[in-house]
C-alpha cells in the first residue's frame, strides 16, 4: 500500500514538474519573443565606396562618427580568426551562448585569488555587449549578457556572429571592425595579416583606450606578446614562429582610411543603401597613381592652380580613373569643384577630327601642301599661337604644329555645321554662343566642352573610329550608352599616324602614345590628351573661377602631366591601332593632282574644297595596286572617295552600277577576284570621272 501511495505521489510530482517545466520553457519562449535582442538584418556601418575590383576607394564614417566596416569572414585571415576564437573562446564553435566551463573557473579563480584572474565571457556575450552596452559590470549586467548569449544563438549561425562581432568589437578612439582597424593600423585589408598584426588585433579590442598602438605603443607591444604567448600554450603556433613574430615591430602609427576618388564618391552617396557598398568603374592603382601625379603637379604649378584627369578604356567606356581636382578640400584651389565636369573652352584639341573629316571626304592626304599665311573669312581672322607664319607646310606638319589658320581652311571646306554633327552623333553637345550656329571659331576652341567630352571623343581615334559613352557608375540606372562612330577606321588611322609623331614634351618618358595639346583664348586653360589603343588620358590645368594664367600652355603646362600619368597609372602600354586596309597614304610625289594642294593656287591647281564643279576620284588613284586579301576569307571592301561634282553619286564597277545613290561622297565596293578594274562615278549633273586599278 505504501509503494503504492509513493508512486502515486512521485507521479504526481512528476506531473507537477513537467507542467512547471513546459509553463517555464513556453514562459521562457513568450519572455524571448517579447524581448528579442536587438539585432537588425542591416547594422548601422560606413558607407564604403569600392572600386571594379572591389577595393575600397573611400569610406563615410556613420551618423555617429565611427569608422565602422561591414566584414565578412572570407574578407578576414583565417589564422586571425583562428586565435580570435582560441584567446576569447575556445570552446565558441560548441557551445549555445554561455561556455559553463568558462565561467566556473572564473568563478573558482576569483574566489581563490580574490581577484579576476580570466573572463567567462563568450563572444556571443561580447557581442550582446556590444549591442547594448551596459551601464555597470554587475551581476544583473553580467546575467543579462548571457540570456541574450542564448537568443542570439537561438538567431544567429556561429558565422554570422563572428561576422557581427568582427564589424563592432572597438579598436580604440573611433575604430570599430576589424577592417578599420587593419587599415587605419597596417594599412591593408585584413585578408593576410601577419602573425604579429593577427596578435595585436586578437588584444586590443579588451582594453581598445588603453592599449592604441597610437597612443600606448609600449603596452599594446606588450599585450601582443601575452597573445602570442597563449598560442603557443594553446597549439596554435609553434615556439619558433611566435618568437619571429614577437621581433616584429609595432607602429604607432595610425594611417587615414582609403580616401580616394572624392568627387565621383560623393556623387554615389544619393545611391547608398545599408550595408551596401557603392561600386565605381574606376581602378584603384590607376587612381591611386592619377591622384599622386596631380598633386604633386600642382606643388609645381603654383598656388591657386588646379589639375583635372580622366583616364578612359576606350574599348568599353569605363571610367578607370577621375581626378576632378588636385586636393578636394583645397579650397585656395576650389577643390570641390569638379573640374572634369566643367565645361571650358577646348583650345586646339579639336582639330584632328577637323582634320579627320577633311580624310573621311577624300579632301586631303597627310603630304597635301596647305598655306599658312594670313587669311579672311569673311572677316574672321585667325591666327596662329605664336602670331608668326609657316607658309607652304603639309597637313601632317600642320596638324602636328597645331597650325591655327590651316586648321580653320580645312574646317571652313569640311563645314563647321558637319563637325558639330557629328560630336553630337557620338553623343557630345558642344556648348554653343547662345542663338548662334556652328562657326569657324569651333576651331580654334570656340565653343564649350568637358573633360569628359574630349575624352570620350579621343576613345573613337584609339578605338578604330567607334566610340563608346564614358560611365563611371556614377549615373543614373536608366542612362543611355551608346557606341558611335566619330571617323571611319582609315580617317581615324591617318589623325593616330600624325599624333604618334608629335614630338614628346622635354624629360617625358616615350610611351608610344599619339596625343595633342591645346590652350584657350586668354591662357585660361591647357589641355592634353593621349592615347595608345587601348587607355585615353585627358589633363585639364587652369583656375577653377577661369582667371587667365600668363603662360599657361597646353604643351608646356598639360603635356609633362599626361606622360607622368600613363606611368603612375601602371597601366600597360597598347600599341596604337595598325593600319586599316586600303589606307591611302602616298609620298608627296606620288600624290594625284587634286590632292597636291589644299586651295587654288597661283599655279592653277584644282581647288580640294567640298563644291568642286566636276566630280573627280581622289581614291584610288588611277593605276593602284590595292591588297584586299580577296582570296581569303578576310576580304575587305575597297573605300571609295571623290571630291567635286553634284550630289547624288552614282558608283560603276567595270560598267556595272554598285548598289544605290548616295548624297555622300565616299562609298566601299567589294571586288568579286583580282586584277584590273575599272571604277566610275556619276554625278548628278551627268559628269563622269574614272580610275583604273589592280586588285590583289
Amino acid at each position: 500500500m505504501l509503494s503504492r501511495k509513493i508512486l502515486k505521489r512521485t507521479a504526481v510530482a512528476g506531473a507537477c514538474l513537467a507542467s512547471f517545466a513546459a509553463l517555464s520553457i513556453a514562459a521562457l519562449w513568450e519572455l524571448d519573443r517579447a524581448f528579442p535582442p536587438p539585432l537588425p538584418a542591416k547594422q548601422t556601418v560606413s558607407t564604403e565606396v569600392q572600386d571594379r575590383d572591389g577595393q575600397l576607394l573611400r569610406a563615410f564614417a556613420t551618423p555617429d562618427g565611427y569608422w565602422r566596416l561591414e566584414t565578412r569572414l572570407d574578407q578576414v585571415d583565417k589564422q586571425f580568426v583562428d586565435m580570435l576564437a582560441a584567446y576569447e573562446d575556445k570552446r565558441f564553435w560548441d557551445h549555445r551562448g554561455v561556455d559553463v566551463l568558462a565561467l566556473c573557473r572564473a568563478a573558482g579563480q576569483l574566489v581563490t585569488s580574490g581577484h579576476i584572474v580570466s573572463g567567462g565571457s563568450t563572444l556571443s556575450m561580447q557581442l550582446a555587449r556590444l549591442i547594448e552596452p551596459r551601464d555597470s559590470r554587475s551581476l544583473g549586467s553580467k546575467l543579462k549578457q548571457m540570456l541574450r548569449a542564448i537568443q542570439i544563438e537561438r538567431r544567429l549561425t556561429k558565422q554570422e556572429i563572428l561576422e557581427r562581432y568582427l564589424t563592432l568589437a572597438p579598436y580604440g578612439g573611433n575604430l570599430e571592425g576589424v577592417r578599420a582597424a587593419s587599415l587605419a593600423y597596417f594599412g591593408k585589408e585584413p585578408k593576410r595579416l601577419t602573425v604579429s598584426e593577427s596578435a595585436l588585433l586578437v588584444a586590443l579590442p579588451q582594453l581598445p583606450e588603453k592599449r592604441r598602438p597610437d597612443r600606448n605603443l609600449g603596452i599594446a607591444h606588450a599585450a601582443r606578446d601575452r597573445v602570442l604567448t597563449r598560442m603557443v600554450s594553446a597549439g596554435l603556433l609553434g615556439e619558433r614562429e611566435a618568437a619571429r613574430a614577437a621581433l616584429d615591430d609595432v607602429s604607432g602609427l595610425r594611417r587615414k582610411l582609403p580616401a580616394l576618388a572624392a568627387h565621383a564618391s560623393y556623387a554615389m552617396l544619393p545611391k547608398a543603401e545599408p550595408g551596401k557598398p557603392l561600386q565605381l568603374t574606376i581602378r584603384k592603382s590607376v587612381q591611386q597613381g592619377l591622384e599622386q601625379v596631380a598633386r604633386d603637379a600642382a606643388r609645381k604649378l603654383g598656388p591657386k592652380l588646379s589639375v583635372a584627369m580622366v583616364m578612359a578604356d576606350a574599348r568599353t567606356g569605363d571610367i578607370l580613373g577621375e581626378v576632378g581636382s588636385a586636393n578636394f578640400f583645397d579650397a585656395s584651389r576650389s577643390g570641390w569643384i569638379d573640374m572634369t565636369k566643367v565645361v571650358r573652352s577646348p583650345g586646339s584639341t579639336l582639330k584632328p577630327f577637323i582634320y579627320g573629316l577633311a580624310f573621311e571626304q577624300g579632301l586631303v592626304a597627310q603630304e597635301t601642301i596647305i598655306e599658312d599665311s594670313p587669311a579672311d573669312f569673311g572677316g574672321y581672322r585667325p591666327k596662329n599661337f605664336d602670331m608668326g607664319y609657316q607658309g607652304d607646310v603639309s597637313i601632317r606638319q600642320a596638324l602636328q604644329l597645331s597650325l591655327n589658320v590651316p586648321a580653320i581652311r580645312v574646317l571652313d571646306a569640311v563645314g563647321p555645321a558637319r563637325l558639330t554633327a557629328r560630336f553630337r552623333q557620338a553623343g557630345v553637345n558642344p556648348i554653343l554662343p547662345v542663338n548662334e550656329a556652328p562657326g569657324l571659331a569651333i576651331g580654334l576652341g570656340g565653343v564649350g566642352v568637358t573633360l569628359r567630352d574630349l575624352v570620350q571623343l579621343y576613345t573613337g581615334l584609339a578605338n578604330g573610329g567607334k566610340m563608346h559613352t564614358l560611365h563611371d557608375g556614377t549615373e543614373p540606372a536608366n542612362a543611355e550608352r551608346t557606341t558611335a562612330t566619330i571617323l571611319d577606321d582609315q580617317a581615324a588611322w591617318q589623325i593616330n599616324d600624325i599624333l604618334s609623331g608629335v614630338k614628346p614634351p622635354e624629360g617625358a618618358m616615350q610611351r608610344g602614345i599619339a596625343y595633342k595639346t591645346g590652350t584657350s583664348y586668354g591662357y585660361r586653360d591647357a589641355w592634353s590628351v593621349g592615347f595608345d589603343g587601348r587607355y585615353v588620358l585627358g589633363v585639364w590645368v587652369g583656375r577653377a573661377d577661369a582667371s587667365p594664367i600668363p603662360g599657361l600652355s597646353g604643351y608646356v603646362s598639360a603635356a609633362p602631366i599626361l606622360f607622368e600619368g600613363f606611368v603612375r597609372s601602371g597601366l600597360a602600354g597598347v600599341p596604337l591601332p595598325g593600319r586599316p586596309p586600303g589606307v591611302f597614304n602616298p609620298k608627296r610625289e606620288e600624290l594625284p593632282v587634286t590632292l597636291a594642294r589644299f586651295g587654288a593656287g597661283a599655279d592653277g591647281l584644282v581647288q580640294a574644297t567640298a563644291t568642286e564643279p566636276a566630280p573627280t576620284i581622289v581614291f584610288p588613284p588611277n593605276g593602284a595596286r590595292v591588297d584586299l586579301g580577296t582570296n581569303s576569307a578576310d576580304a575587305t571592301p575597297l573605300v571609295l572617295k571623290l571630291q567635286g561634282g553634284r550630289a547624288p553619286f552614282r558608283w560603276l564597277a567595270n560598267g556595272k552600277p554598285l548598289a544605290g545613290i548616295d548624297r555622300r561622297r565616299t562609298a566601299t565596293w567589294q571586288p568579286d577576284g583580282t586584277g584590273y578594274s575599272t571604277l566610275t562615278v556619276i554625278d548628278a549633273a551627268g559628269r563622269a570621272a574614272s580610275v583604273k586599278v589592280f586588285v590583289e
